[in-house]
């Protein structure tokens, strides 16, 4: 067993962890935060995907302890961030979301993309979407929901972050 600190959505979190414990399997057996899903288990899907040091990444294939002294944030952890309720509210009005099971990865990856790319076009969505798979929708209206959420951060005054 190994002991980890880290902070996981704005809270400090010391725990034990078995060196092959992935940080998906932490965060929903550790932490009961099922909002993070395990799809493939391979790190092809995006269901999982997690913000480490604010960078999205496959918490499948992360082992849990590389997350020692790091910051964590969940879907569960993004609640109340600026970019992610407009999200929330273009996916609900462009119809983006079916069975749900991939909607949190793909929100945390939208808000990536969203951060990085204010305004963002049908094309560049796309493509920063490669690898979040989605087996319902076909995209359109999550391409849609992220397209609208965008220009609606670039019309605000002040910048989101």
């Amino acid at each position: 067993m190994t002991t980890i600190s880290l902070i996981l959505n704005g809270k400090a979190r010391t725990s034990t962890v078995l060196p092959r414990d992935t940080l998906a399997g932490y965060l929903r057996d550790g932490c009961q935060l099922t909002g993070t899903h395990l799809g493939c288990e391979h790190g092809a899907c995006g269901a999982c995907t997690v913000l480490l040091d604010g960078e999205p990444v496959r918490s499948c294939i992360v082992l849990a302890v590389t997350a020692d002294a790091r910051e964590v944030q969940s879907i569960e952890g993004l609640r109340d961030d600026a970019i992610m309720v407009l999200l929330r509210k273009a996916f609900h009005e462009a119809h983006a979301l079916q069975c749900g099971f991939c909607t949190p990865g793909m929100l945390i990856t939208a808000r990536d993309i969203l951060r990085r790319h204010h305004a963002p076009d049908e094309t560049l969505i796309r493509r920063e979407l490669a690898g979040q798979i989605c087996r319902c929708t076909g995209y359109v209206g999550i391409v849609e929901a992220i397209r609208c959420a965008g220009a609606e951060l670039a019309a605000t005054p002040q910048p989101i972050e």
